[in-house]
C-alpha cells in the first residue's frame, strides 16, 4: 500500500495540472484526478513499464476525460434548458457536436489525439509534443495533416 501511495503523491499535481489543461475547471479536474488514480490502482497490474507511471496515468486521465465530456455531450444540464436557447436549437448544436466527434473518433491514432488535445484541451503544440513524445513541429504538422483527413472524412460522409 505504501507504493502505491508513493505513486500517488509523486503524480498527483501532474495528473491533476494535465486535467486541468483539459478541462478548465478546478472541481472537475479535481474529480477526474481521483477518478484516474482510482481507475490506476484497480489496473496497477496492467502497468508494464514500458513507459513512465506518469505517462501511463497521463493516459488514463485522458480516456477518463473523454469519458466525462461524452457524457456532458449526451446529458445537456436542466438549468441550461430552462435558462439557454431552445430545446430545438440545443439539440442542433448537440447533433453537430456528436457528429464532429464521430468524425474524429474514425481517424487513426494519432490524428484523433491531437484534434482532442488541441480542440478539447486548448493546449499549445509545444505542450502536446510533451505529452506524446514528440516535439512542437511534430505536433505541428500532425495536427495539420489530422485536419486534411478530418475534412476528407466529412467529404466522403456527404
Amino acid at each position: 500500500m505504501g507504493h502505491l501511495t508513493e505513486i500517488y503523491e509523486e503524480n498527483f499535481e501532474l495528473v491533476f495540472k494535465y486535467l486541468m489543461t483539459l478541462c478548465r475547471d478546478t472541481d472537475v479536474a479535481e474529480e477526474l484526478t481521483q477518478e484516474t488514480f482510482y481507475k490506476a490502482i484497480h489496473s496497477i497490474d496492467r502497468f508494464n513499464g514500458s513507459c513512465k507511471i506518469s505517462v501511463w496515468l497521463c493516459q488514463i486521465a485522458k480516456h477518463t476525460y473523454y469519458q466525462y465530456v461524452d457524457k456532458q455531450v449526451k446529458q445537456p444540464k436542466f438549468s441550461e434548458l430552462q435558462n439557454g436557447p431552445s430545446i430545438e436549437q440545443l439539440l442542433v448544436a448537440q447533433e453537430d457536436k456528436i457528429q464532429l466527434y464521430r468524425y474524429i473518433h474514425r481517424l487513426k491514432e494519432p490524428y484523433r489525439e491531437i484534434l482532442h488535445l488541441r480542440l478539447l484541451g486548448g493546449l499549445s503544440f509545444q505542450e502536446i509534443g510533451g505529452i506524446l513524445g514528440k516535439n512542437e513541429n511534430w505536433a505541428r504538422v500532425t495536427f495539420y495533416r489530422a485536419k486534411v483527413k478530418l475534412q476528407e472524412e466529412v467529404k466522403q460522409s456527404e
